[in-house]
């Protein structure tokens, strides 16, 4: 028990893991009795955590954690603001949970290969957003639409904003496209249905 204590108190002088696509896997290793490693799957897991000597729960929770500083650290203060912009336009009026899901809609097309990487480029897009062809986007946001961006941005760090899948969201009362309406429906809250 002793010997685990040890390993746990220096872990973090000995080990500097990374992840794939993360900030810290672009920087040098400290030479201060540290290795990098960039960790691809459990098998190279384990691998590691054998030649450290350290047990492989630790190391699981260390890339964990990791991984949800890089996609929480992932989006600029400008990119926040942006999104929470287009939460308070979209989503007004709309109970807490269906701003947090608007929010969580363009955090999943970031990820969807039909749409742009950035925060930024999903919501600019042509024709995607009412709000920012009309303006209200340039309108400040309220302080519940900010608090929804930032528990849809941890929520998607967990791993549960990507739960819905939905990366589209419509007001059935607001809109004849029938497109829109033959998409899956994933969940309804407040007035917004939200589909894939």
């Amino acid at each position: 028990m002793l010997r685990l204590l040890k390993i746990i108190a220096s872990l973090a002088l000995l080990l500097t893991i990374t992840v794939p696509g993360s900030t810290h896997a672009e920087k040098k290793p400290s030479t201060h009795n540290r290795s990098s490693h960039t960790v691809k799957d459990d098998k190279h897991l384990r691998k590691i955590a054998k030649q450290k000597g350290v047990p492989v729960n630790l190391l699981k929770k260390k890339v964990n954690h990791s991984q949800k500083r890089n996609l929480a650290n992932r989006f600029t203060k400008q990119e926040k603001d942006l999104l929470a912009r287009l939460v308070n336009a979209e989503a007004k009026g709309e109970p807490y949970k269906g701003k947090v899901a608007v929010a969580t809609v363009v955090l999943n097309r970031t990820k969807h290969k039909a749409f742009p990487k950035t925060v930024t480029g999903v919501i600019m897009e042509k024709r995607q957003f009412e709000p920012v062809s009309n303006g209200q986007i340039n309108k400040p946001a309220a302080s519940d639409s900010k608090r929804a961006v930032n528990e849809a941005i941890a929520n998607h760090a967990d791993g549960k904003g990507k739960a819905t899948e939905a990366i589209y969201f419509y007001n059935p009362d607001l809109t004849d496209s029938k497109w829109m309406r033959s998409l899956k429906v994933v969940k309804k809250i407040g007035n917004h249905t939200f589909a894939k």
